[in-house]
């Protein structure tokens, strides 16, 4: 990766016109001389309001009174570490270096290089992290990669094109834990019944290009086996048995050096899921599909590609989808507890429950066993039937006996 200063102490010239037609009518644009080159360069964006090119005038002149050109200030986060990469990373030893490198090409570039520098938010990081969290990134993955990001940004400050270092950011381990300890109360990020898992899935495929049926197959089997995203990516048709309705689960799809992979299932503890009536159609539609190839892949892609939870989120528009549907909070894999929380309601027994989930610990099944209001309720009806049903053939010398309100008149008499 090169290095390449900006030049400093350069003049502006400015103009905003209105350009009827388009989304963004109106286009700002900044001109100036390059003190090395002596070229004349310009940049301009196209904005919705007059206010908004007025205010996009007045930050390339903040940045060049700090000896920012507008095309450094106008940078994309991809194009800005390219060319400051050997300066933000000086001091590292060369094995720190690999993989912060592997994690800046990987992850960071990915997610966030086309957002311009100036755009990058504390929030935007935030999201960028949970969103690796989420795809079972390790956490020493994580860490490489958000460190790569806050020196690149480290030297965003120190250019001047910011004022604060947005990657900065705090608290991600624990919710990279929660993640692995699958939450306190998995219950509460469940959907509440199957019409509300269908027309999530429905929505997604509307979202999607093409209107890829896919997704919503991927969403409700992920649903009703309570299977993580990269278990759903691994399933093979030798996986499925077709006669007794049945899942040997033995592998995921999970990023990895050079790209993804299948390997064991977390814990690599193998596991035996029902597939239940109602997904058993789409199902059978894809075992038929796929043919005689005992290896093929059951659910993919539109093109064939292997599916992650960040291919779902962004094929889909999950978070747009989601928030329209009033689920704000909902995750790929919430839909894993999703599945989870609906067997323990059916009555499955929690020794049954966690070979299902492929819990190496009862205690984090038993997370799922919580009652919820419609249970205690349900409880006290019971009960009340119990007692108005069977009433009258409770004998009257059983239960706790009443104390006499008038005590024995008698004297004590000591008894040797």
């Amino acid at each position: 990766m090169t290095q390449q200063m900006p030049p400093m102490g350069v003049k502006l010239s400015e103009d905003v016109e209105y350009r009827e037609g388009f989304p963004n009518p109106f286009r700002a644009r900044v001109r100036w001389f390059d003190p090395q080159t002596k070229r004349r360069l310009s940049r301009s964006q196209m904005l919705p309001t007059d206010d908004d090119a007025r205010a996009w005038l007045d930050r390339m002149h903040r940045a060049a009174r700090r000896g920012v050109t507008p095309d450094v200030a106008t940078m994309t986060l991809t194009e800005y570490g390219t060319s400051v990469w050997d300066l933000a990373m000086r001091g590292l030893e060369a094995k720190t270096m690999d993989p912060y490198r592997a994690g800046w090409r990987l992850r960071v570039v990915p997610t966030l290089g086309h957002i311009g520098v100036q755009a990058i938010t504390n929030g935007v990081v935030d999201r960028a992290v949970y969103g690796w969290i989420a795809d079972d990134y390790g956490l020493s993955t994580v860490k490489n990669s958000l460190a790569s990001m806050v020196r690149v940004m480290e030297q965003a400050v120190r250019d001047g094109i910011i004022d604060v270092n947005p990657a900065r950011i705090t608290g991600w381990q624990q919710e990279y834990k929660k993640a692995e300890d699958e939450l306190d109360d998995p219950r509460s990020l469940a959907l509440r019944d199957w019409d509300a898992l269908d027309a999530l899935a429905n929505a997604l495929v509307a979202r999607s290009a093409d209107e890829y049926a896919g997704w919503g197959d991927v969403v409700r089997f992920a649903a009703c086996t309570a299977a993580r995203i990269g278990e759903v990516s691994g399933v093979r048709a030798k996986d499925i048995d077709r006669d007794a309705w049945i899942w040997d689960l033995c592998r995921q799809t999970t990023p990895g050096p050079g790209g993804l992979i299948d390997k064991g299932t977390k814990g690599k503890r193998r596991r035996t899921v029902p597939i239940i009536p109602e997904i058993r159609p789409l199902v059978a539609s894809r075992l038929d599909a796929v043919g005689r190839d005992p290896m093929a892949r059951l659910f993919t892609g539109p093109r064939g590609g292997r599916i992650t939870t960040a291919v779902l989120r962004d094929a889909t528009h999950w978070d747009e989808v989601v928030v329209k549907l009033g689920y704000e909070h909902l995750r790929r894999h919430d839909l894993r507890h999703t599945g989870l929380t609906w067997m323990a309601d059916a009555g499955v027994p929690v020794h049954v429950l966690r070979l299902i989930a492929g819990h190496g610990s009862l205690t984090t099944t038993q997370r799922y066993l919580h009652p919820d209001r419609r249970s205690i309720q349900l409880a006290g009806a019971a009960l009340s039937a119990y007692l108005g049903e069977n009433w009258e053939t409770i004998s009257p010398r059983s239960g706790p006996k009443v104390v006499p309100r008038e005590r024995s008149r008698g004297h004590l008499r000591l008894v040797r």
